[in-house]
């Protein structure tokens, strides 16, 4: 596992050629080939540093071997079978095994489980790399909940006995065994299969013409999860055939509108996490140490789940950059807003989101020129450009920005740009443009807090029976803090993507239940404005801080003709709501929409 003597190290380059390539989605296979190198070469060496510190004190060994073992395991394999090694480096969970366990070591502290168990996984990488290159062998490897997993092979399990205990794993002519006392595991040929006593991590497969995609369905692995360790969870055979059924109509949605993509992305992505289907969402997260994984939730359709692949995969690409090229500096301030987030982001989430949001948009735009789901394409790609380009823009000028940073997002704006003047259906482009409305004053709502002397000055002047507020109107002046100031409901926009969908309710159907919907919302998206107008006066006056129904009453409001209520709840509903708080100790306070009306003549049309 170490360099022959005399041979010079290898550095991981990106040219420029390739690193605009990358930002503009104009990435190939080899480039992708790249980063997957880079980041094997990464993981091996915080698998030596970590071994490496770990040895110098018999502390953290437990029930099993020395971690020196572990090591000299691995060199066996790789001396006998470089390819098997390659393999359980390139594994998403040797990654994020190798970050989680780094950091306890770093803390001294246990994780999920004492700290022996997290660093004897090592003993679990080398046997399942053992196993890969046919060596006979001998070692022990941790055991949690009675299951003995086996990186990128699958798991044994065993009969409870203690929380954390150990397993002898060995191998004699081709055959493997797992042990935990008198209980025995063999095996089978085909370790994704399974067998008595054994979880294969099962692989679903899709070809598309000279496109072939090839995913891991890891419900197994402890260090699948994104933040600790997870106990397995083990999808039931019927998921299975949605999970391999969803796929293949992502996969041919993919090659048929950007085979580029559909070229490099297999290389890059590798394994999904699945996750339990949540109505009306698409959640899926990654993380830059487990590079070439995703968690997703079973989507509804195809379509869904190919957005969530690009999105993903553009996380998976842009972690990879960022082992080997700083494009801005550390600032874990939350000031920034995303339409992806209800919190304000620090500059590196931010960027993360541009860059996934960018591949999401340029799917959506190609399913828009083909003529593809019309109603919901146009829909889709007319939201997220905009706000895509809305949080790029803010980007640009950042001043933690580096050079490289900053030439990444303007390889963006370049190709994202032009797109913001393609034509899309009035209809697509009228709901998107409400819902970016709707997203962005909740979030000023919920995170914006008004200077108190403007807030003051108004509460002062409408007392004093002032016609118009003063002149001197600045709705905030003071950074997001990201603790929210109540809750955000998502029902109007799960109706407003209902309503942009190709397949609406027939005539005389039952609505859909959505969570979270009001009567005025199902009013508003339906386009009945005057009873929505008045559902959501209704809630304000039950509860006048409920920042969905403060929205509501805008966009409402603003739908049937300019009105400076409307402008005010749109543009400053933090400063309608913080005066409005103070006024209710008065006699006779006025309603939201009183106030909102006075304070939205000095907002602009």
């Amino acid at each position: 596992m170490s360099p022959p003597a005399g041979s010079r190290p290898v550095f991981h380059r990106l040219s420029w050629r390739d690193f605009d390539a990358l930002a503009r989605l104009d990435g190939d296979e080899e480039m992708a080939r790249r980063l997957r190198r880079a980041e094997r070469s990464r993981r091996k060496l915080l698998i030596h540093a970590l071994l490496t510190e770990a040895s110098k004190t018999d502390d953290h060994v437990g029930p099993l071997p020395p971690l020196d073992s572990a090591w000299e395991l691995l060199a066996r394999a790789e001396a006998r079978a470089p390819r098997a090694v390659n393999r359980i480096l390139t594994n998403p969970y040797t990654g994020s095994w190798a970050g989680y366990t780094t950091r306890l070591m770093r803390n001294g502290i246990d994780g999920v489980g004492p700290l022996w168990m997290h660093l004897g996984h090592a003993h679990a990488i080398a046997a399942a790399a053992a196993i890969r290159a046919e060596l006979d062998f001998e070692t022990a490897i941790p055991a949690w909940q009675g299951n003995a997993m086996l990186p990128s092979l699958g798991m044994a399990g065993f009969p409870l006995s203690e929380p954390f205990s150990s397993a002898v794993v060995r191998g004699v002519n081709g055959r493997y065994f797992v042990s935990n006392g008198e209980t025995t595991v063999r095996l089978p040929s085909a370790p994704d299969a399974d067998a008595p006593g054994w979880w294969g991590i099962r692989r679903v497969r899709s070809q598309v013409g000279v496109h072939r995609f090839s995913l891991w369905l890891d419900d197994l692995d402890p260090y699948r999860g994104l933040y600790e360790p997870v106990p397995p969870e083990r999808l039931p055979d019927k998921d299975l055939a949605d999970w391999q059924r969803l796929i293949d109509e992502a996969c041919r949605l993919i090659a048929a509108h950007l085979p580029g993509l559909a070229r490099i992305m297999p290389v890059g992505l590798a394994s999904l996490v699945p996750k339990p289907q949540v109505l009306f969402r698409n959640p899926s997260a990654s993380t830059g140490e487990a590079f070439g994984s995703a968690v997703v939730g079973l989507p509804a359709d195809g379509t869904s789940l190919a957005d969530t692949l690009i999105h993903e995969f553009q996380h998976i690409v842009l972690g990879g950059l960022l082992h080997l090229v700083e494009l801005y500096e550390t600032d874990p301030r939350e000031r920034i807003y995303v339409a992806w987030r209800d919190d304000p982001r620090p500059l590196s989430g931010a960027l993360q989101g541009v860059y996934a949001y960018f591949g999401v948009t340029a799917f959506w735009r190609a399913l828009h020129q083909a003529g593809r789901n019309s109603r919901r394409s146009g829909f889709e790609f007319a939201y997220w450009r905009e706000q895509t380009w809305r949080t790029l823009q803010v980007l640009r000028t950042d001043a933690t920005l580096t050079v490289a940073g900053r030439r990444f997002l303007e390889n963006i704006a370049g190709r994202l740009g032009p797109w913001r003047d393609e034509p899309v259906p009035s209809e697509s482009s009228a709901l998107a443009t409400a819902a970016r409305r709707d997203h962005l004053a909740g979030w000023r709502a919920r995170h914006l807090r008004p200077d108190p002397s403007v807030v003051t000055e108004l509460v002062a002047a409408w007392l004093g029976g002032r016609p118009r507020p003063p002149a001197t109107l600045d709705a905030t002046d003071l950074p997001p803090t990201p603790v929210p100031d109540g809750s955000w409901s998502h029902a109007r926009m799960d109706l407003i993507r209902l309503a942009s969908d190709d397949t609406p309710v027939p005539p005389g159907g039952r609505p859909p239940a959505v969570p979270g919907a009001t009567a005025a919302d199902f009013a508003y998206t339906g386009g009945d404005y005057l009873e929505a107008i008045k559902g959501y006066r209704q809630e304000l006056a039950t509860d006048p801080d409920r920042p969905a129904s403060l929205v509501g009453l805008g966009l409402a409001l603003s739908a049937r003709g300019p009105h400076p209520a409307a402008r005010a709840l749109l543009r400053c509903p933090e400063l309608v709501r913080a005066v409005h708080r103070q006024l209710r100790a008065v006699p006779r306070p006025p309603t939201v929409e009183q106030l909102a009306s006075w304070i939205g003549q000095l907002v602009p049309g």
